[in-house]
């Protein structure tokens, strides 16, 4: 296994949006349910209880420094720059920021204004991420949006002004009675905005929704495979190059944080619902990995200030023989893969044991044929699900 930790992020969990969207399992929850509304927010009793769950945590990362920090949620723009300059300046006073750390917020068009960004900036969040998902009337309308497409430009063009220079812009694509070519038009919006990164990614059905109780339409699965073979096209003569998934970048822009996910990083997480992924090494030098979790409704979460449980939910370790799925479903979403050393290193698995298992997998194409690399095929990101099976089994 692995001797030394591996980077360490954090991530911070906004529980309230506006309005709940119909396609959203994410732990958000409209203000309005819980005795709020969005112009009344507890921000002082949030502040308060963000940092107590810090501190509960701080003896799990001591002596460690923080690489990325995400704000995500719900809808984090719904809190006031004033909060997030208290809370980043209060986290640093508790643990050490790395130089150039990466510090994203979430924000929704349609939950900000020119003055909040330039609030944002000065609290010392250098990165933002857009949750525009269309610009069309129609699917937004579907998707319960509450911006249009002029407001997602102009909050493209008031960040730009507030002085962001790293922006990512959500898209979804597979949406109710989208054309392939409103996909496409989806993309050159985008595109003319000149973002440093973009999430392009399939509308999925996900239980515990409103679009998995009632399902839309969706485009056939023909127009489906055509929207994603031009749209990825598209993205890539664009200059973006694909490097997860769901994920395009310019040069020099991919999310640090999220590659930390992917490369199978730490990652501690404060707030309703926030989770967590820790590697630990014990007195008697063994390493292990746990996963925790807090509690997920807000009020609820507000309520453990000063109880002597914390704010734990639940925690878990991951076993040593769960440990190969683990790994693969996060690195394997990366385009380039990763070597058979960092196999080794973060599955405690003999190489021999994996190489037996790939054969199976780079007939069916599901992978590159690549010595000393984990790689999925095009073909394999497809279909990852059969190729993390494959990989896997015992």
């Amino acid at each position: 296994m692995a001797d030394t930790l591996p980077p360490l992020s954090l991530y911070i969990h906004t529980p309230w949006c506006v309005r709940k969207c119909p396609y959203c399992d994410f732990n958000s929850h409209e203000p309005g349910t819980h005795g709020f509304t969005p112009r009344d927010l507890p921000e002082a009793a949030y502040l308060d209880a963000l940092l107590q769950d810090l501190d509960n945590d701080l003896n799990l990362v001591a002596g460690r420094e923080i690489h990325t920090i995400f704000i995500g949620g719900g809808t984090p723009s719904l809190l006031s720059p004033a909060f997030y300059e208290q809370l980043l300046k209060q986290i640093e006073a508790r643990l050490p920021f790395a130089d150039g750390i990466e510090i994203t917020l979430e924000a929704n068009p349609g939950t900000t204004e020119q003055e909040r960004f330039i609030g944002y900036r000065k609290a010392g969040i250098n990165r933002l991420s857009l949750g525009i998902q269309s610009f069309q009337p129609d699917q937004l309308h579907a998707l319960g949006r509450i911006h249009s497409g002029d407001e997602a430009i102009t909050a493209v063009t008031q960040a730009r002004q507030a002085g962001f220079s790293n922006i990512n812009i959500d898209l979804m694509h597979g949406l109710p009675d989208q054309t392939p070519q409103l996909a496409l038009d989806d993309i050159n919006q985008a595109l003319a905005l000149a973002p440093e990164h973009l999430s392009w990614y399939q509308l999925t059905l996900e239980p515990n929704t409103a679009f998995h109780s009632h399902p839309p339409v969706l485009p056939e699965e023909e127009a489906l495979w055509d929207i994603q073979d031009t749209g990825h096209q598209l993205l890539e003569k664009a200059g973006f190059k694909r490097y997860e998934i769901s994920a395009y970048a310019a040069a020099d822009h991919q999310s640090r944080h999220n590659l930390n996910y992917w490369q199978f990083g730490d990652y501690l997480g404060i707030g309703a619902g926030a989770h967590g992924k820790l590697s630990r090494i014990d007195p008697n030098g063994e390493w292990y990995i746990e996963r925790r979790w807090k509690t997920r409704q807000p009020d609820a979460y507000l309520k453990r200030t000063g109880d002597l449980r914390g704010f734990i939910a639940g925690k878990q370790l991951i076993k040593a023989d769960e440990l190969p799925l683990e790994f693969a479903m996060n690195a394997l979403r990366l385009t380039d893969g990763v070597s058979l050393e960092t196999w080794r290193a973060n599955t405690g698995q003999p190489n021999a044991m994996l190489l037996a298992r790939l054969q199976s997998a780079e007939k069916k194409g599901l992978l590159m044929q690549m010595p000393e690399k984990l790689r999925a095929s095009p073909q394999g990101l497809l279909f990852l699900n059969e190729l993390l099976a494959l990989i896997s089994d015992d």
